[in-house]
C-alpha cells in the first residue's frame, strides 16, 4: 500500500518532518489549504507556536476540514501539534481540534526544560520497549488524560507520548534527533509497528 502524508506548513519547523519521511521512503507533501487534504492519506501537525498556528488555522478556514479529515485518517502532532490536537488547552487563545481526549498546558515546563534532551523509555506494547533521546523545547504538559488514551512514554511521571486509535501526540520533537519510529508507527503500512497492529496488541 502506497500512501502520501501531508505536513501542515502554516508555521513551525516542518522541513525536518519531510526528511523523516524521505528516510522512511514515504512520500510527503505540503498542506497549506483545505483542498490539499483531498490528496493525502495522513497528516503531521509540526511544532511551532501554537497560538499563531491556531490563528492561521482559523483565518484560513482550516479548522473544520482538518477535523473532518481526522475522522478517518491518522494524524501525528509534535509539541505545538500536540497542543492543537488536544480536547482543551489552558491558554484560551488556542482553539484546539479535539482529536485527543487530553488537556494540555502549553509551555508548562518553562525554564526547567525550555530546551533540553532527556532519555525516555517508551513502551509500545509488552514486546517493544526502548529508550530514546527526547528533545523538549518549551514543551507542553499533558495535565489530564481522558478515555481511549494509551500512554506510550512518560518523563518525570508525566505523559509525553499518547496514542488514541489512529492519532498520535508527542510533547517533544523526534525529528530533531532523526528519530523515525513515531512516524513509522502511524504511517508506514509495511511496518510491524503500524498503528492498526499496535492497537490490536494493546487490546489483546
Amino acid at each position: 500500500m502506497v500512501i502520501k502524508v501531508g505536513v501542515l506548513e502554516l508555521q513551525g519547523d516542518f522541513a525536518l518532518h519531510h526528511r523523516v519521511f524521505e528516510r522512511l521512503e514515504i512520500q510527503s507533501v505540503p498542506v497549506k489549504v483545505a483542498s490539499d487534504l483531498d490528496l493525502i492519506d495522513g497528516l503531521v501537525i509540526p511544532g511551532g507556536e501554537s497560538t499563531t498556528m491556531s490563528l492561521l488555522i482559523n483565518s484560513l478556514k482550516l479548522w473544520s476540514p482538518l477535523n473532518e479529515f481526522a475522522k478517518d485518517h491518522p494524524v501525528l502532532g509534535t509539541c505545538a501539534g500536540l497542543i492543537m490536537m488536544a480536547r482543551d488547552v489552558t491558554d484560551k487563545r488556542v482553539k484546539p481540534l479535539g482529536l485527543l481526549d487530553i488537556v494540555v498546558d502549553r509551555n508548562a515546563y518553562g525554564r526547567q526544560i525550555e530546551s533540553s534532551t532527556k532519555i525516555v523509555t517508551y513502551c509500545f506494547n509488552s514486546i517493544h520497549k526502548f529508550e530514546l533521546a527526547t528533545t523538549f523545547i518549551r514543551a507542553p504538559i499533558i495535565s489530564e488524560i481522558g478515555v481511549n488514551i494509551q500512554i506510550l512514554g512518560k518523563f518525570d511521571g508525566v505523559p509525553v507520548a499518547v496514542l488514541s486509535e489512529h492519532h498520535l501526540g508527542l510533547s517533544f520533537h523526534p525529528e530533531l534527533n532523526e528519530i523515525d519510529i513515531f512516524h513509522e508507527v502511524l504511517f508506514d503500512t509495511s511496518s510491524q509497528y503500524f498503528y492498526k497492529k499496535l492497537n490490536h496488541a494493546h487490546a489483546t
